[in-house]
């Protein structure tokens, strides 16, 4: 099937719009850096990181942006309670959302334009708007005329009252409307210098909505081909974008618009403004960056993400098995899964091979899923489906027992479609980082092997033993048993292999 996207303003889904080959523009509004980031500042970035993965690998050229506000009245606050500035605060909550965007495997954002670098562009934008009827600046301030708008709350598909009784509008009598929004603060008395800025209307700085609308149109043009973002910012902030960038150029602001759902914990919405935050930092303590990333890709986008601790725990089991796959293969053939180019051509299995019939079915599934409005939820699914068919072709064919070379062919080739499949997801870039029992590594391994040896021991000398009822031969494999538990206890899983036996943490 061709690609289908669901935009929140036709409230439907349409054929995308453009061909692969062609220019794709996407925004995706970025975070007011006056905290760490936490987990919920990852899920929009996770989320259109394998959207563009996904046009790329389709053959469309894709431009993606993601601005920083770093200056508003959160970063104010903050900065005065941290006694420190503006745009050194900005600085090390920008740098701190870079590092937690490296970790996660996002990488497919081309630049990240900052607020402060467009003050001027966003004076002009006003000023249009204000020469058009649209705006009026009032006492230092400058407000939009949502009266002025005949379509303002399309996005939402409400009108103005119902918009302005369904939400926290700021108070000012200086406006004509009770829902008009503000594009310009002027500045008050006390803020520090470093945020009032020069304009026609007297020292101020920018309202939120107006700094995207201008670092998107500067950038990717008067219409975008995505806009971007989380399902909180559709009202007011991209209502508010849409109404001033199509009244200031005349033109549609973007052909879809795509909202990602929210974190939850429990019931209620994960958001700084209710205080159930979980710091990125202080995740990746506990659980590694591929499970939130997993996780974060785990559901539909436009459905709410489910975080919990036990989950987590849930998705990282479900990854472990993976990973030990991924050793199986690199003991079958001598190579790494995370070696193989995600876009290299893949040979297809022998026509002979019974692989070759349950994979490709798998493949297109996959693809047919995300060109359902990238339906990462169920492409996840696919890739558990072809670990299943891997391991049963490994143990159906008898591979780690017997040398067959060109079943191997037909694995090593359903191996490269797991890793082309991962790849387009940003899943499996690095392998995980192996767990350690401590102490000196040497005396480590070699007391497991001396275990290990003892167990195997023990297990050869109870089969030895014809007689089923000797009590002998209980208490042997009891001995065995007890070992491998009490090592489970330590961390340490023991697996038991046609070549032998082999060790690991976790």
């Amino acid at each position: 099937m061709a690609l289908q996207v669901y935009s929140t303003l036709t409230r439907k889904k349409q054929p995308f719009h453009k061909q692969p080959g062609d220019t794709v523009t996407m925004y995706v509004c970025g975070p007011t850096v006056y905290k760490p980031s936490h987990i919920g500042h990852m899920v929009g970035p996770v989320i259109f990181d394998t959207v563009k993965r996904y046009l790329t690998y389709l053959g469309y050229k894709v431009k993606w942006i993601v601005n920083i506000t770093d200056v508003d009245d959160k970063l104010i606050v903050r900065a005065q309670e941290l006694n420190t500035t503006v745009p050194a605060l900005a600085a090390k909550m920008t740098e701190d959302y870079f590092d937690c965007l490296k970790k996660l495997n996002v990488t497919g954002i081309d630049s990240f334009p900052k607020a402060t670098d467009h003050i001027s562009g966003m004076i002009t934008m006003m000023q249009t708007l204000i020469d058009k009827g649209y705006a009026y600046a009032a006492g230092g301030d400058v407000y939009f005329d949502v009266s002025k708008d005949a379509d303002y709350g399309k996005l939402c598909n409400r009108d103005p009252e119902q918009l302005e009784a369904g939400s926290r509008i700021e108070v000012s009598d200086k406006k004509r409307n009770p829902g008009d929004f503000a594009m310009w603060k002027g500045a008050k008395p006390g803020e520090p210098l470093e945020v009032q800025y020069d304009s026609p209307w007297g020292k101020g700085r920018p309202g939120w909505h107006i700094e995207c609308s201008v670092m998107a149109t500067q950038i990717l043009g008067d219409t975008l081909d995505i806009h971007g973002g989380g399902l909180d910012l559709q009202f007011p902030h991209h209502e508010n974008e849409l109404a001033q960038s199509e009244s200031a150029t005349g033109k549609p602001f973007a052909e879809v618009w795509m909202h990602n759902g929210l974190l939850k914990m429990g019931a209620a919405k994960m958001a700084g403004s209710v205080g159930n935050v979980v710091n990125i930092a202080d995740l990746l303590q506990r659980h590694s960056a591929e499970t939130v990333r997993f996780l974060l890709l785990n559901t539909h986008y436009r459905s709410p993400i489910e975080y919990s601790e036990e989950r987590l725990d849930e998705v990282k089991r479900s990854l472990d098995g993976f990973y030990r796959f991924f050793e199986r293969y690199e003991r079958l053939t001598q190579t790494s899964f995370y070696t193989l180019s995600p876009t290299a051509c893949v040979p297809e299995p022998a026509p002979s091979s019974p692989l070759c019939e349950q994979i490709a079915p798998l493949r297109a599934r996959f693809f047919d899923l995300m060109n359902d409005d990238f339906n990462t939820g169920g492409a996840t699914g696919v890739l558990f489906e072809l670990l299943a068919a891997l391991n049963r072709f490994i143990d159906t064919e008898r591979l780690e027992t017997e040398s067959r070379p060109q079943l191997q062919v037909a694995l090593q080739a359903g191996v490269a479609v797991l890793r082309e499949l991962a790849s387009i997801l940003g899943l499996f870039w690095e392998a995980p980082q192996e767990k350690s029992l401590g102490g000196d590594s040497a005396l480590t391994a070699g007391l497991m092997q001396l275990l290990i040896d003892l167990r195997n021991n023990l297990r050869a000398t109870a089969k030895g033993i014809t007689d089923k009822t000797d009590p002998t031969k209980k208490a042997l494999f009891d001995q065995t048993d007890l070992i491998r538990k009490r090592l489970a206890e330590l961390g340490v899983t023991l697996e038991d292999r046609p070549n032998g036996t082999t060790w690991r943490v976790g």
